[in-house]
């Protein structure tokens, strides 16, 4: 497809300036290549020459001989790899003493432009293939957004080690938890022959430097439990071949009982021998056709999923099992600590989900095996638009962690709303856990740097689909894009990262950029604002997770989740009086949670039940909060749309389009939302003033 909807922020769009334009051509115009190039150093090259004729409307010359002329030099570096931490920094200064090709990470890449007019010349040296393909999507990025290329000096390199996604998609072409269509893999249970997309999608995941991917749900089915068999696995493998191609490693969600139902054997106990033997003799079937496969995602002992609980066994055993099947082959175990097993009664309020991930795993810290990983949702809860961050990380000192996010918006607008996330998760990775003293941050612990990590790293639910824009919402694709480059380098900046997707989508009018990253960056508290007060979460309708119901979720009626009542409202997860999951956090965070007093408001409810009559630090009540966050809320969503609406005539006729209609359905619901929750609390409590609000 052609059509700028389908090209997402790979839009390679003419560049209008001559002066500009002819730069770029004598500097890209020729591009010498070393001889011997890896797959994926040549998919970067091919990507380059396909971006030259488009923007520049030239087609690079390609050859291995050296020139005097201006040229872009395209090599790979062979010698010894950095440490992640400080390694660029370290290549920087090399640079500044005339050495470019020093000390390269595998994944790291340096870009220098010396001399001048005629005698001009671009060097991109990639520590791998990898290297050249990030390196060549960073000059890219430069052009798009019409950088100068003169004087350029760029040392770059991923601050974390796995970069994931993973799929939500069942074969039978549905996506669970998907907003944007079908499954772009599957289609009428079997896989798609529709490889392209597959392979544009490799393209846009690693312009943004994506490195790993499970392609199906991890609440595997009864096909796909088959996918790990010579059944499928030619299949799988014709896939993990296009991803090859642009540096991304294949994963494959599992049933952990696959012995039992597709094994021939008579149970699937972790510790059992034949057993073990299953699963080593299926990692072998599976190297045999995808040698470079990178293991398992495995969702077990969680809704209604298989796992070791049924054997009378503990997580540590059957990830442990799983990671010896791997071992020889170099695979890893993706382990996701989504586990809870309270079905609250709403009478009890001692009984407190938000403990359960820390009280299964905590008491495993130091009995997985080192391939294994434990993949943890950012907050303790389910991808709320406002949760603490979750206390395992910092809490398991000698277990690898994944931090798990979600860019698909489950809870966030599915898609329908914009809300872009990349500044709550920041907040996720900036978080200063204390785990081991002041300083101690989230990020620390992803890039494995905190506590010595062999293995660790990031990943999010995906939030693509078969419609042509990918995301269902063009302005979603803004947490794509923005996950990967956050990922990347956490110390990138919401706003900058905003405006890196904005120029390379819809191009450099600055009036464009301007109007599209303020609303960006407005929409998280824009959205919050109309929907979860202070943190109390999961104001929405069962099952499908969107619309506002106040009782709905998740055991029918009694509002488990915030046990409003007529006097008040929020869970008291304190120490003294509560369900104690305050004290799951290092200090000072567990008295500062702890405190009804200086615990964060927008967290409040989350920690306390207070009155609706309780003061917050701005002044006013919750329950005057409530309302008046509510009307600013719908108010705002509609100047989002007014924003995108001054647009008319500087963005193309099919996203504006596109993009006007799903704002006019987000003003429309926050209204809607606006009138439900407000109706609810004010016969909550409160007495209404003339204008209809609350007045404390």
């Amino acid at each position: 497809m052609n059509s700028t909807l389908y090209k997402a922020w790979l839009q390679y769009a003419p560049i209008e300036d001559r002066e500009l334009a002819a730069a770029y051509s004598r500097q890209l115009g020729t591009i010498v290549v070393d001889q011997q190039q890896s797959r994926v150093a040549n998919a970067a090259v091919q990507e380059l020459k396909h971006a030259c004729q488009s923007m520049l409307g030239i087609v690079p010359n390609i050859t291995s001989e050296a020139l005097n002329s201006s040229h872009l030099e395209v090599r790979i570096h062979v010698g010894a790899a950095a440490a992640a931490e400080g390694a660029a920094e370290g290549i920087t200064e090399a640079m500044d003493r005339g050495r470019a090709d020093t000390q390269l990470d595998p994944e790291g890449f340096t870009l220098v432009h010396s001399g001048q007019g005629q005698q001009e010349k671009l060097v991109l040296i990639g520590g791998s293939g990898k290297g050249i393909l990030y390196g060549v999507f960073h000059l890219l990025r430069l052009l798009a957004s019409h950088q100068p290329l003169t004087g350029l000096k760029v040392a770059d390199q991923p601050v974390n080690r796995l970069r994931m996604i993973n799929q939500w998609d069942n074969v039978d072409g549905t996506v669970e938890r998907g907003y944007s269509g079908q499954s772009i893999f599957y289609e009428n249970g079997r896989f798609t022959d529709n490889l392209e997309r597959v392979r544009d999608y490799a393209r846009l995941l690693a312009s943004v430097g994506m490195n790993a991917i499970s392609i199906n749900n991890v609440n595997v089915h009864e096909i796909e439990t088959r996918f790990i068999t010579a059944e499928y696995l030619p299949t799988v493998a014709k896939v993990a071949d296009i991803f090859r191609e642009y540096g991304i490693t294949l994963y494959l969600s599992i049933n952990f009982a696959a012995p039992l139902h597709i094994g021939g054997v008579s149970t699937s106990d972790p510790l059992n021998e034949e057993v073990r033997q299953w699963w080593k003799d299926a990692a072998d079937e599976i190297y045999d056709h995808i040698p470079d496969f990178g293991g398992f995602l495995v969702k077990a002992d969680s809704e209604h999923r298989p796992g070791p609980f049924a054997y009378g066994r503990d997580h540590a055993d059957g990830a442990n099992m799983l990671a010896e099947a791997l071992e020889p082959h170099g695979g890893l175990v993706i382990w996701r600590c989504f586990v809870y097993n309270c079905m609250q009664d709403w009478r009890d309020r001692s009984t407190d989900r938000a403990r359960a991930a820390y009280d299964h795993f905590t008491p495993l810290d130091g009995r997985f095996k080192d391939n294994v990983l434990l993949q943890i949702k950012n907050g303790p809860m389910d991808f709320q638009v406002r949760e603490p961050v979750s206390p395992l990380f910092g809490s398991m000192k000698e277990t690898n962690q994944v931090l798990e996010f979600q860019v698909a918006q489950e809870y966030t607008g599915q898609q329908r709303h914009v809300c872009y996330l990349v500044p709550q998760w920041k907040e996720v990775l900036d978080f200063d856990t204390y785990a081991d003293g002041a300083g101690s941050e989230v990020k620390k612990i992803t890039n494995g740097s905190l506590h010595g990590m062999k293995y660790s790293g990031i990943a999010a639910v995906s939030n693509i689909g078969n419609d042509e824009n990918w995301t269902g919402h063009t302005l979603a694709q803004a947490n794509l894009y923005g996950f990967g480059r956050l990922i990347w380098n956490p110390e990138l900046s919401s706003e900058g990262i905003a405006e890196e997707w904005t120029r390379l989508t819809f191009g450099n009018d600055e009036s464009v950029v301007k109007t599209v990253c303020r609303m960006l960056m407005q929409s998280w508290p824009i959205y919050e604002s109309y929907t979860s007060p202070l943190g109390v979460g999961w104001m929405i309708t069962p099952h499908t997770h969107y619309g506002p119901d106040v009782d709905g979720y998740e055991y029918s009626r009694w509002g488990t989740y915030h046990f409003a009542d007529r006097d008040g409202m929020g869970v008291d997860r304190t120490m003294a009086t509560g369900t104690g999951y305050t004290a799951q956090y290092f200090e000072p965070n567990a008295a500062l949670y702890d405190s009804l007093e200086d615990c964060p408001d927008e967290l409040l409810l989350f920690f306390h039940h207070v009155p609706y009559s309780h003061m917050l630090k701005s002044g006013k009540t919750v329950i005057q909060h409530i309302y008046d966050t509510h009307f600013e809320g719908a108010e705002a969503a509609a100047g989002l749309l007014d924003a995108w609406t001054s647009l008319e005539g500087k963005v193309d006729p099919e996203r504006f389009a596109q993009v006007a209609q799903r704002l006019a359905d987000q003003a429309e619901h926050a209204k809607h939302w606006r009138d439900v929750i407000n109706t609810y609390f004010y016969r909550k409590s409160g007495v209404p003033d003339d204008s209809g609000r609350i007045i404390y």
